[in-house]
């Protein structure tokens, strides 16, 4: 039985040891404190939804200001340290919520030049009480110690590296949506990037132009009459280049990359008609110095029409020849340069 009341008593001490510090944490000793800051910064959010117009950018502007200043205060009192530097983690929330409240916007809190931001604002932040000296009731600015301004300028140095490395990601991470191409490209040999997306063998908006060239070659050639066809593919180039034009706008216009690709054809005579290679070619960077393109060999043939009756006999109307194009079922990679016009 005593063992039983021991065991409660214990349970209760515990209980009583969390609700003085919660009671601590959450009751502000005096009205100047850390936790008024928080309040008001609460107060000023909960009010901000209850008004409209600029003053409802006022009172959130104001609810900031608090959190920020509640937030410096509270980490600084008792300042946990990020290892191997005398940057208080607390300079690091401060920083966030500074960076946050200054270069966020409503749509996204947290964008990358927020992040990006992140480390300098804490290093700056870091370093602004080595500038004052003093107390809460009277402070003013000094110039710090020569072992201080060598911590400073290395500590502000090393995160500003920080933010160049977080913005040189942001960077490559655009140009990669922009510009998806430059995913057929090897960086195994780069110092800089390294990219856990598999490596495409073959560009896909390449080989996507091609294949929906392709039926607009096909409606412009099949089945139509051969004297015709030679006519198109004589001015191949101006109706190819139309073509391409309408693919590029209606495919890749979301992409910045639609400006770097360039279609091109090439005709050739063979035994029995033509054949058109159909070209998209890439202009953008490359780590080829040749660069490289993509190849869709279409075959032009004549063929006799297929005869056709009248409807009050059964005699074959006369045709001439027509056209049948047949195109590879798939896209071909070329490194180097484009073959010259015929």
């Amino acid at each position: 039985m005593n063992l039983f009341f021991k065991d409660l008593f214990g349970i209760f001490n515990i209980f009583e040891g969390v609700y003085e510090r919660a009671r601590k944490i959450l009751i502000p000793p005096k009205a100047y404190s850390w936790q008024t800051f928080i309040y008001l910064s609460l107060f000023s959010w909960i009010m901000s939804y209850c008004a409209t117009g600029y003053i409802r950018d006022i009172i959130a502007l104001c609810g900031w200001l608090f959190l920020i200043a509640g937030t410096a205060w509270y980490t600084t009192d008792d300042p946990l340290r990020v290892p191997g530097t005398f940057m208080p983690v607390g300079a690091v929330i401060t920083g966030f919520l500074v960076s946050v409240f200054a270069f966020g916007d409503q749509q996204n809190v947290i964008t990358p030049r927020t992040i990006v931001l992140w480390p300098t604002i804490s290093a700056l932040i870091t370093a602004i009480p080595e500038f004052i000296e003093g107390n809460d009731v009277e402070s003013k600015t000094r110039i710090p110690k020569p072992e201080a301004r060598q911590k400073i300028i290395v500590l502000v140095a090393s995160c500003m590296i920080i933010s160049c490395w977080l913005q040189f990601y942001f960077v490559m991470d655009n140009w990669l949506k922009q510009y998806p191409s430059l995913l057929a490209e090897d960086f195994g040999r780069s110092n800089f990037v390294l990219t856990r997306i598999e490596r495409e063998k073959i560009p896909r908006n390449g080989v996507l132009i091609l294949d929906r060239l392709q039926p607009l070659v096909e409606e412009e050639i099949g089945e139509k009459p051969w004297s015709q066809v030679e006519r198109w593919l004589i001015e191949a180039n101006t109706n190819v280049a139309k073509l391409g034009k309408q693919v590029l706008d209606n495919n890749l216009s979301q992409y910045e990359e639609k400006e770097l690709w360039r279609v091109e054809p090439r005709v050739f005579n063979i035994k029995s008609g033509y054949r058109l290679d159909l070209l998209s070619i890439w202009t953008g960077p490359t780590a080829s110095p040749r660069g490289y393109f993509l190849r869709k060999s279409c075959s032009i043939n004549p063929v006799s029409a297929t005869p056709r009756t009248t409807t009050n006999s059964r005699i074959p109307e006369d045709k001439s020849a027509v056209a049948e194009i047949q195109c590879d079922r798939n896209s071909k990679l070329f490194s180097g340069a484009v073959p010259p016009q015929q």
